[in-house]
């Protein structure tokens, strides 16, 4: 082995050493702590449903039908929504939040329900973690959250899905 291999093969040893010691020093300091608690990122993966199989779901007979909620922004909602979805209020906001929950105040808790946004990428969506936080919270056990990787555009409407527009 030349010299110089062995020279790199230091620096690159000791520059992933370095990199690791800064990753643990930023958790230490919390700045690299966990999402928040509304955030998407903390919906149990068992609480999330594909947006094939909603649309499965949606077209399969005698399969019951979930209430479905967009919780995102009403002009995105008018624009394009799954069909029979209604629009519940963003999740980000009181005054969606109070939407929210005045849809869904009447209903047993073990209504099937599923919430989606798709405004934007799923890390980063302000509305469907505070949405799913509270119906948990309110007692609903049949909740599911539509995954939406991208947006609704990419995920639902670019792959064929059934939309409508409109109120």
């Amino acid at each position: 082995m030349s010299s110089s291999f062995i020279f790199r093969r230091v620096v690159t040893i000791a520059a992933l050493a370095l990199f690791c010691l800064v990753q643990q020093r930023a958790r230490a300091a919390g700045q690299w702590a966990a999402p928040p608690p509304e955030s998407a990122l903390t919906i149990p993966a068992a609480q999330l449903i594909e947006p094939e199989e909603l649309n499965r779901l949606l077209h399969t007979h005698g399969a019951e039908k979930p209430l479905i909620l967009q919780v995102g922004s009403r002009m995105m909602f008018e624009q394009a929504h799954i069909p029979g979805a209604e629009y519940a209020g963003a999740g980000s906001q009181s005054e969606g939040v109070a939407q929210l929950r005045g849809r869904v105040a009447q209903l047993p808790h073990r209504t099937f329900i599923v919430l989606y946004c798709g405004c934007c990428p799923w890390s980063r969506c302000p509305n469907v973690g505070p949405a799913f936080q509270l119906l948990r919270g309110m007692g609903f056990t049949r909740v599911k959250v539509l995954y939406l990787a991208d947006n609704f555009g990419d995920d639902w409407v670019n792959k064929g899905f059934a939309i409508e527009s409109g109120r």
